[in-house]
């Protein structure tokens, strides 16, 4: 029986370790059947080593998504390695430390302005970038974390993540006459590398112990994982401009 994702050339960014979701998304692609390619920065190296961990062997090529220089690179350097594209993956985001861990009110301009461009305006770059691959439609896929709401200590990715959904509706709504389709996974907070880096991230995942309806593991990536893979595939034609949640259920449940 063949996979979901059975003939397709999939772009896959922000595989930095085995606890990212952007890994989980990579593996469960390549046993649903696609070819994927693999972006990284600032550390290709790295990323070439995670790699070899998953079930087949995969390109790495170097793509910094605020760098103009790479961003008109990518599409001969994907088309030469794929022939053209089915989906992409944007699973990027940052922001500088000022920004982030209740220095909210103090954060300079530069730093929003930063936390804004990788984590937000990148979806807009990478999925122009890759247009000239996605020949027969496509889709397009990115990670959130839920900005209806003012988390403990995310600050300044909370507008970031905000703008980044915003960002995503209006992909869908000008690429829909192309057949390619954007949505998003806003998936629940997870023990990533881009956790790690968040001051007081424990004070916020606790909220999932508490409000969860469904048990929630924040050492599992997988369920966002699959996620991804459901919207890259066909079995979602006509949906987009979507937030799916794969968060436990939490998004649904008030106090």
């Amino acid at each position: 029986m063949s996979g979901i994702l059975e003939g397709k050339r999939i772009l896959i960014t922000g595989v930095l370790t085995e606890s990212s979701i952007a890994f989980h998304a990579a593996k469960l692609a390549q046993e649903q059947g696609a070819e994927i390619i693999l972006t990284a920065f600032p550390r290709p190296t790295l990323t070439e080593r995670i790699a070899k961990k998953l079930p087949k062997p995969t390109k790495v090529i170097e793509l910094d998504v605020t760098n103009d220089e790479h961003l008109a690179r990518l599409a001969d350097v994907v088309g030469e390695e794929l022939g053209g594209l089915d989906g992409v993956v944007h699973s990027i985001g940052f922001a500088p430390q000022d920004a982030l861990g209740g220095n909210f009110l103090n954060t300079p301009f530069e730093s929003v302005a930063t936390a804004m461009h990788v984590s937000a305006y990148s979806l807009k770059s990478l999925t122009t970038a890759c247009l000239p691959l996605m020949q027969n439609g496509g889709s397009v896929v990115g990670l959130t974390f839920d900005a209806q709401f003012a988390w403990p200590q995310y600050d300044w990715m909370g507008p970031a993540k905000a703008a980044l959904e915003a960002t995503s509706r209006y992909i869908a709504r000008d690429l829909g006459k192309q057949n390619i389709r954007c949505n998003l996974i806003s998936a629940g907070p997870l023990g990533s590398m881009a956790a790690k880096s968040i001051p007081g991230f424990g004070e916020l995942a606790s909220v999932w112990d508490s409000r969860s309806p469904l048990e929630w593991d924040l050492k599992d990536p997988e369920p966002a994982g699959r996620g991804i893979v459901a919207l890259l595939s066909d079995w979602f034609p006509k949906t987009t401009g979507e937030i799916i949640h794969v968060d436990g259920g939490l998004h649904a449940i008030g106090a």
